[in-house]
């Protein structure tokens, strides 16, 4: 077990310098960061100190090495466009994406798996069907269209729900800020959750669904079935454990790509997270927060992976035999 994480902490380590790499790129090739931080009346004296402060005229190897050891700190520069740290700019918005993706998670799978494991076992029956034809509405069609309806009926005719921002929010530890405790935060947050959660919770409902159906056909459960079993120990210790091995991979996969491509959900609803304060970096070519989104993202899906990994080697036995062997 040891070995194992040891070995996934290596892969993950190579994975993390290469991202890196790439937001260094950025940083190095995507326009000039001293034109970006000085005005039209700068002169060259002044470009070239500013050059020699922020270690241009260093080597490449130099460079990154710096990048990579501030970039362990936290330190990933300063906006050009806002003039403050991106570590501050990314932890003020940090909250809210994380809440966003924390309640869509529970909702895709709060939803999901229940959901896949009944279409499974009532295959033929009337609510299954109509389960499987919604299901078709989440797959198909594109986040924001979803945002945009959602917005309609329940914003716009309705006047339920509100229709962007993140509500009230309070100030908790004096670092992080959460709409959990707020009435209109939690209105705010009904509708993005739902329209980031949809594409998720269909697919895993799919994908149980789909295992489910496989497991069930195979001579164990038929065996366990013919001993007397009774279906609910039949259906739930035998063939939902065996169903959750493939599961678990798509879903960590799927519960990262929560976070990275919350972007679409953010802007529809002007989400104050870190995907809007990304796409205002691209329209602005703030290349610090582009380089620090970059890099936080690909941590997130190394870490999900990693967890996800450890799990996969919990539940099946056969990687755990591999590796003894």
């Amino acid at each position: 077990m040891i070995s194992f994480v040891f070995k996934r902490l290596l892969q993950s380590i190579v994975v993390m310098l290469t991202v890196a790499l790439i937001a260094f790129s950025m940083f190095r090739y995507v326009g000039d960061p001293v034109n970006n931080m000085v005005g039209q009346d700068t002169t060259d004296e002044e470009r070239a100190a500013l050059t020699e402060q922020l270690g241009l005229n260093d080597p490449f190897i130099v460079q990154y090495g710096r990048f990579v050891l501030n970039a362990i700190q936290g330190d990933f520069g300063t906006s050009y466009k806002y003039r403050r740290p991106v570590s501050e700019l990314i932890l003020e918005r940090l909250s809210a994406t994380l809440e966003l993706s924390f309640v869509s998670a529970i909702l895709a799978l709060g939803i999901g798996i229940p959901c896949g494991v009944y279409t499974a076992l009532r295959s033929k029956g009337a609510l299954s069907r109509s389960i499987m034809t919604l299901s078709l509405v989440g797959v198909s069609l594109p986040t924001f269209l979803i945002g945009i309806l959602l917005i309609l009926l329940f914003g716009v005719i309705l006047r339920w729900l509100p229709t962007f921002g993140r509500g009230d929010v309070v100030d908790v530890f004096g670092w992080w800020t959460t709409g959990f405790l707020t009435i209109s935060g939690l209105k705010s947050l009904i509708l993005p959750s739902i329209t980031l959660a949809l594409f998720q919770m269909t697919l895993i409902m799919r994908l149980v669904r789909a295992e489910m159906l496989e497991v069930l056909r195979t001579d164990f459960v038929k065996f366990a079935k013919a001993r007397g079993l009774p279906d609910r120990a039949v259906h739930f210790k035998h063939a939902l454990k065996n169903t959750l091995v493939p599961v678990i991979t798509i879903t960590g996969l799927q519960l990262g790509s929560l976070i990275a491509f919350a972007i679409i959900t953010e802007s529809v609803f002007q989400w104050p997270g870190m995907g809007l304060l990304f796409v205002q970096a691209i329209a602005d070519v703030d290349i610090p927060i582009m380089a620090a989104y970059l890099v936080l993202i690909a941590f997130f899906f190394v870490v999900i992976n990693m967890v996800v990994d450890i799990l996969y080697y919990a539940v099946d036995p056969r990687l755990r035999a591999d590796s003894d062997s």
